[in-house]
């Protein structure tokens, strides 16, 4: 009965799992204070690379998932320099224009299948890649946030400025966390790809950005359990708003907005204790 249960729901299962690891790569960026929309566009790159390496090539599983997360963290070093001199909003824009660009480089390109998608993709990912990627990410993440890099990642987020004058390096700090962040959604993309067995433009854009950017929301983060439980529940809303039809979107988003207006620190405050 239960492999029947996992059977019918492991879409959904998957999902969950795929969506904490996107949730984690942007608590990554957020730990220090930067607005980085660009895990969308990073698990473009990582889903569409393994995509094609996996059905082109007919390279194993876990090399197509190594090319998933260095890819996008090639991808991260260079547009880092140009966009992490911006903060704010100006670097939640640029980060955007750059998923926005590779959407449309997709959609015009033959390999990647165009706009009808990439589709025969070997469905290789299971649920002990996908949580056991996850469980490690978040331990280790968790583990880091309690050490003196951790402590330095707290003061850039309360005050990058006065985190610099204590000696912080900022622009490695904000690079390292950029790239991190890239190679987590590269490999969520690359999950996701070979969980599903199709992957198409638009699942990369400006929406997916958004999704990702409510998970933190919802979640709190104060810790990197918080985006976490986010994706859990937002993963999980649409499935269980199912009987309102039409109408559970509407829903999803009410809750949302009744979440971030009543909790603005999230649904998870608790945060983890630092090292002295």
């Amino acid at each position: 009965m239960i492999a029947d249960l996992l059977w019918t729901y492991q879409s959904l299962i998957d999902a969950i799992g795929i969506n904490g690891l996107l949730a984690l790569s942007l608590y990554v960026v957020l730990a220090i204070g930067q607005l980085s929309l660009g895990q969308a566009a990073f698990m473009g790159i990582g889903a569409y690379g393994s995509a094609l390496l996996t059905t082109q090539l007919q390279l194993p599983f876990p090399l197509a998932l190594v090319a998933a997360a260095a890819l996008p963290a090639v991808a991260a070093l260079l547009i880092g320099g140009p966009t992490l001199k911006l903060s704010g909003v100006y670097l939640a824009l640029a980060t955007i224009g750059f998923g926005e660009v590779l959407r449309i480089f997709y959609v015009n390109t033959e390999l990647t299948g165009g706009a009808l998608g990439l589709s025969g993709i070997p469905e290789r990912a299971g649920f002990l890649w996908i949580y056991g990627t996850l469980a490690v990410a978040l331990t280790a993440i968790t583990l880091l946030c309690r050490t003196r890099i951790g402590r330095a990642m707290e003061a850039m987020r309360a005050d990058e400025i006065a985190a610099g004058v204590m000696g912080v390096d900022l622009p490695r700090y904000k690079l390292a966390a950029l790239v991190v962040s890239a190679a987590l959604a590269g490999l969520a993309g690359a999950f996701n790809a070979h969980s599903s067995g199709f992957i198409a433009p638009d699942e990369f854009g400006f929406d997916a950005a958004v999704t990702i950017l409510s998970f933190a929301l919802l979640g709190g983060i104060g810790s990197p359990f918080g985006p976490v439980l986010g994706a859990v529940i937002l993963t999980l809303l649409p499935e269980v708003l199912r009987p309102l039809h039409d109408f559970r979107l509407v829903m999803n988003g009410v809750i949302i907005v009744l979440a971030v207006l009543f909790m603005p620190r999230g649904l998870l405050t608790w945060r983890i204790g630092r090292v002295r």
